[in-house]
């Protein structure tokens, strides 16, 4: 399943965070900006998750502490790079947006039953599902309510992102229907859920940084394409890639039967070669549980046409990426998100 909004996060807080996302600041001016916004948002993910209720405080805080790449914030740190990224909204407009991401990572793992979540307990199976849900609940509440500071254009802006990712929910959960594209479903799914949250945390960045109205819809674009093209890329590393640089257990979405883009293209090919009806033939049964059929079909996925197709699709979403920042002023921060473009072309071979 795509992740609640989406990546494979790793622990860390804010240069673990922007080096985890393969950022090249070029200009230390512009690092030592977005690093200084990501460490106000560290602190006021804090304190605006505190409750007077204790195990509210602390489920909430489950996964706050637990880190992660901040990849929202770090959007809306180097969206603010257009205008100002010392005006005084940038940092809650951040939180604004990993708070919410955050409380779909709660309600994820509960759909999911998923045990662990960045490296630590999942909050479902460490309390219970109502709690996870519960917290979830909350963590959307406190996100409404900083946002509501922010203004209304930030509440209804943060509102519609909020149906989209619920949308992306229930067409992911309810599957394609009877003559969908199964691809264009999956691709559909993932900027809803992952997409829509990272353009609009551009769009936050370009908007209380006060950039341009051009240059912010610039930014939004980007960010929608650029979160469609990191989750896809998590697909691939699920595969292609060890334990160490995809910071999971490699072929896990192949064992719980999670049909990503590779396994779609291998499920909707047509090839006659032994190796490709071999690979259908298991991934038609569903999840792969068994063992040696697991690195058997693993085995093939990684040398299949599938693979090398759904690597030229993740590339070209980069590539739209990047040409959805040609408006944008020639510059560091600019070339910073360029270099987003490049990582992850890169990190799926």
């Amino acid at each position: 399943m795509p992740d609640g909004c989406g990546m494979v996060e790793g622990v860390g807080g804010t240069a673990d965070g922007m080096t985890a996302l393969g950022l090249d600041f070029v200009d230390a001016r512009v690092e030592a900006s977005v690093g200084a916004v990501l460490a106000r948002v560290e602190t006021q993910l804090r304190a605006s998750v505190a409750s007077a209720d204790p195990l509210v405080t602390e489920a909430a805080r489950h996964l706050v502490e637990a880190g992660g790449k901040r990849f929202r914030p770090v959007l809306v740190a180097l969206g603010a790079q257009f205008g100002d990224p010392t005006a005084p909204q940038v940092v809650p407009a951040a939180v604004v947006m990993e708070l919410t991401h955050l409380a779909t990572l709660y309600h994820d793992d509960v759909m999911d039953e998923a045990p662990v979540r960045r490296g630590a307990q999942s909050a479902n199976s460490r309390w219970t599902n109502s709690v996870a849900i519960l917290v979830g609940d909350y963590l959307f509440a406190r996100a409404a309510d900083i946002a509501a500071d922010l203004g209304t254009e930030a509440v209804r802006l943060q509102a519609r992102t909020f149906a989209r990712l619920v949308h992306g929910q229930i067409a992911e959960t309810v599957g394609p229907r009877a003559g969908d594209d199964p691809v264009a479903h999956y691709l559909h799914v993932i900027a809803e859920k992952t997409g829509s949250l990272i353009a609009t945390s551009a769009r936050f960045g370009g908007m209380f940084g006060g950039a341009s109205a051009a240059d912010t819809e610039a930014l939004a674009g980007y960010g929608e394409t650029i979160g469609v093209a990191f989750q896809l890329s998590d697909d691939l590393l699920d595969i292609a890639s060890d334990s160490v640089q995809s910071g999971k257990t490699p072929g896990t979405d192949l064992r719980e039967g999670v049909p990503t883009l590779p396994v779609l293209y291998a499920l909707g090919s047509d090839d006659g070669d032994a190796a490709s009806v071999r690979l259908r033939e298991i991934l038609a049964a569903g999840p792969v549980t068994d063992d040696a059929l697991h690195a058997e079909a693993l085995g093939l996925l990684r040398e299949s046409p599938a693979l090398k197709r759904a690597r030229e699709t993740v590339r070209s979403y980069a590539e739209e990426a990047r040409a959805r920042l040609r408006p944008l002023p020639d510059g560091a921060p600019r070339r910073a998100l360029e270099s987003l473009c490049d990582f992850i072309a890169d990190r799926t071979g």
